[in-house]
């Protein structure tokens, strides 16, 4: 064999090598509780069950509760099936969230899942929002009726954070993408835990705060099962070169590709449920943010407060649509 061959034939196997040993992340696998969480607050308010993958959060009139990811991620895959409390529910919060507000207070990042509770006959609203680099100024809020009841069953809640994406998913359907070309600077950047909470948020959460959480109908309890941490660990806060390969895979992964599916089923549950956005929010940003496309047969649909003009009411139990079926749900 020649020189010219015998280089070939090494390229060729290190190249292999490398590939096979490329980072994968596994979105779909979950972990027992106290696999990748610790409690954080209200311990005596937290029930684990027995086979340790379901994690209850109670909120009574001595505490909330709260647990949170015994590592930091540079980037991940976090997910949780939640059921939320039911009956009268207002002042009450249940946040899903990522978050380094410990470590940098003044130059945290963040990415939420907030639940907010009602009054009786009221549905619950989902809450979405993204700060980086302490960016709370500027906040990021889309504020969404769920099309069903998220107290009867368990539904999936997703956030994928890539390099350049942010994306939220509900039931396997993408319902928000950002984007770190247009966020700038604004996009979160530093390793992040994962936290899970229920508390009271009585001074904002419902109307303004007029309506105050009622503990006669308490404790109030929020249940997390198939709980996922798909992401690349961080251990000093300093990225290693197995966490940039890990970012790589992380990219590549299914929930950081967006079909034109996925797209177009975004579009249904957003035309739909949407029933805030900052983008159409004109009082508090008379400057849009980069990232916001403004469509004016969207903004017709909009008050100048960002809040929806109106909103058909549909039967509850109807779910999203998923990623390619929304071609014939739009025909």
């Amino acid at each position: 064999m020649s020189r010219l061959a015998s280089a070939l034939l090494a390229l060729a196997t290190v190249a292999a090598v490398a590939v096979a040993v490329r980072p994968t992340v596994d979105v779909t696998a979950t972990v027992a509780f106290g696999e990748g969480y610790t409690p954080l607050f209200g311990f005596d308010n937290i029930l684990r069950s027995a086979d340790d993958r379901t994690v209850s959060l109670l909120l009574d009139r001595s505490t909330g509760s709260g647990f949170i990811s015994s590592a930091m991620y540079e980037h991940g895959f976090f997910s949780a099936s939640i059921k939320l409390p039911s009956d009268y529910t207002a002042g009450v919060v249940v946040a899903f969230y990522t978050s380094n507000g410990d470590v940098f207070p003044k130059t945290h990042d963040e990415l939420d899942f907030e639940f907010l509770g009602n009054i009786r006959g009221k549905p619950w609203r989902m809450q979405t929002n993204m700060y980086g680099n302490g960016s709370v100024s500027r906040g990021r809020e889309e504020r969404y009726v769920l099309p069903f009841d998220p107290t009867t069953e368990f539904h999936r809640y997703s956030i994928l954070w890539a390099r350049d994406a942010v994306v939220f998913y509900v039931d396997d359907v993408p319902v928000r993408d950002l984007r770190r070309a247009r966020a700038g600077r604004d996009f979160p950047a530093k390793p992040m835990a994962l936290y899970a909470t229920v508390w009271d948020a009585s001074n904002w959460a419902t109307s303004g705060g007029r309506y105050r959480v009622n503990y006669q109908y308490g404790p109030f309890v929020a249940s997390f099962t198939d709980l996922a941490l798909a992401g690349c660990r961080t251990g000093d806060g300093a990225s290693s070169p197995t966490e940039e390969g890990c970012a790589d895979a992380l990219a590549a992964s299914d929930p950081a590709v967006m079909t034109l599916a996925k797209q177009q089923a975004m579009r249904q549950f957003r035309e739909r449920n949407m029933v805030y956005s900052y983008c159409y929010d004109t009082r508090r940003y008379p400057v849009p943010f980069p990232e916001c496309d403004l469509v004016e047969s969207e903004r017709t649909r909009f008050k100048d407060s960002g809040h929806r003009l109106s909103l058909r009411r549909r039967r509850v139990g109807h779910r999203p649509a998923r990623p390619g079926a929304a071609n014939k749900a739009d025909m």
